[in-house]
């Protein structure tokens, strides 16, 4: 089943990103406002990181950030994509491939020929296989 769905028949199209000169309060307010697990990072038409609701949260409760930390200084520069040809057996391998300490990654970016087409969840993934 996993191989016959497509990454780009269950991506969200709509993708809310941020810019590497933002805060991180203001990076995880729009995280909160659009109700997203992550933003991807441009700089202009470039995918340059990504930052997620578990980083930002977590440190910003624990205080460990110092007013004005931008979100150049915390975001995570090695982004794993995924292309929206692919099938979501190659998403979710992806996911459990680069995920860390047991965890899997929970969203990948979806990169057409050069831009970013889509995000794709654990969750879009699990709605499609649903619905199937």
């Amino acid at each position: 089943m996993l191989e016959n769905l497509k990454v780009k028949d269950v991506m969200t199209k709509n993708v809310i990103t941020v810019s590497p000169s933002e805060d991180v309060v203001f990076a995880f307010e729009k995280l909160m406002k659009y109700k997203v697990s992550s933003l991807p990072v441009v700089d202009g038409d470039k995918l340059v990181g990504i930052v997620t609701a578990t980083d930002l949260g977590h440190n910003l409760i624990l205080d460990k950030y110092e007013l004005g930390t931008i979100v150049e200084k915390v975001m995570v520069t090695d982004v794993v994509y995924v292309k929206p040809e692919d099938n979501l057996l190659t998403a979710v391998k992806k996911m459990n491939e680069y995920g860390s300490e047991g965890d899997i990654i929970n969203q990948l970016v979806v990169i057409g020929d050069y831009d970013i087409e889509g995000i794709i969840s654990d969750g879009d993934i699990i709605k499609a296989l649903k619905e199937e």
